[in-house]
């Protein structure tokens, strides 16, 4: 348990969380909605510091960042709790436990003892992943900062839901974010993930503002969010921030409480791929269809191949420092 960063007081012991876009009123012995952030007597604790939850070492094209040190291990660690309840959850036993009354699990390991794992596995980078990093803020960061000594880079997985002020204070360590874009509807986002789009739409323009690398993926779900105008809508949002930003589109499996949706056919992923090609974004990604050409990464001006994956394996890397060796186009990314 550790003193919790960004809240401030309010009448009669209670405390406002300004960590998340929740921005959740906590009343003295209650907890926000990510159920790990508690008021005690009138101060705002963070309950998942140090409690480690998961610690894997993971290719990092399963983040997944494919424009991103690629070919290189991260260190992908979590801890318990979500400030979504999202109803296709892969980790729910993970990310929903401390909302449903399970209580936190996770091993006590400080700080430096994550970073000087993640080295010592070889590991060039630390991804906080599984659940969401936001609502471990302090451990995480606290992690950075030991990983940063030691030459690594930190990288969030996230569904994007802080606020500003968090963000721009993680932006003092942190290298790149995958960011959720869940879907481009207020109603998805509300009656689906219990949460609100216009946040997201904050964090993706912000990171980008403040120099984090950033890259998005959009679960496709059958009838849910796989509709022609809103992944046009998808498109030209992102392309409006920057169309080098690398979009990728992940087939679906029914999971944990939505289980009325077929799994997303591979032609689903590829029409929205020429989607987001033709309004203008550079580099569009179909995921979970290992072997797809959607996988590979092509120079935008020649059409060379220049990463050739399958899943999460680079098998072929004709990259040169960043630059496409057939025409000399810089290939937008953090290469070394």
């Amino acid at each position: 348990m550790k003193k919790a960063q960004f809240w401030e007081s309010l009448p009669g012991s209670a405390v406002r969380c300004g960590l998340c876009a929740h921005r959740c009123r906590i009343l003295p012995g209650r907890r926000g909605i990510c159920g790990v952030r508690e008021n005690r007597e009138g101060t705002l604790y963070s309950l998942s510091w140090g409690k480690l939850s998961a610690a894997h070492v993971d290719p990092i094209e399963k983040k997944p960042f494919f424009h991103f040190l690629p070919g290189t291990l991260s260190f992908s660690v979590a801890t318990s709790g979500c400030n979504l309840s999202c109803r296709h959850c892969q980790n729910s036993e993970l990310s929903q436990g401390p909302r449903e009354g399970r209580g936190l699990e996770g091993e006590e390991v400080p700080p430096a003892s994550v970073a000087a794992a993640a080295e010592a596995e070889g590991c060039r980078s630390l991804a906080y992943t599984y659940s969401e990093p936001t609502v471990f803020w302090e451990y995480a960061r606290d992690i950075a900062l030991r990983a940063r000594e030691r030459g690594l880079k930190n990288l969030f997985v996230t569904n994007g839901y802080m606020t500003p002020e968090a963000l721009r204070e993680s932006a003092l360590w942190l290298d790149g974010a995958n960011v959720d874009l869940k879907a481009f509807r207020e109603e998805f986002y509300r009656e689906v993930c219990g949460g609100s789009l216009a946040p997201v739409l904050e964090t993706i323009s912000l990171m980008k503002e403040l120099g984090i690398w950033v890259e998005v993926t959009t679960l496709v779900i059958p009838g849910y969010n796989d509709a022609r105008a809103e992944t046009e809508e998808m498109a030209r949002f992102l392309v409006g921030l920057d169309p080098d930003i690398p979009w990728h589109v992940s087939a679906f499996r029914p999971s944990w409480r939505l289980r009325d949706a077929p799994p997303t056919p591979a032609e689903t992923l590829r029409r929205i791929r020429e989607t987001g090609l033709a309004a203008g974004l550079r580099f569009v990604y179909t995921g979970n269809i290992p072997g797809d050409d959607g996988e590979n990464t092509f120079c935008p001006s020649c059409r060379a191949l220049l990463l050739r994956r399958v899943g999460f394996s680079v098998e072929k890397n004709l990259l040169r420092d960043g630059v496409c060796p057939a025409c000399g186009q810089t290939i937008p990314g953090v290469w070394a």
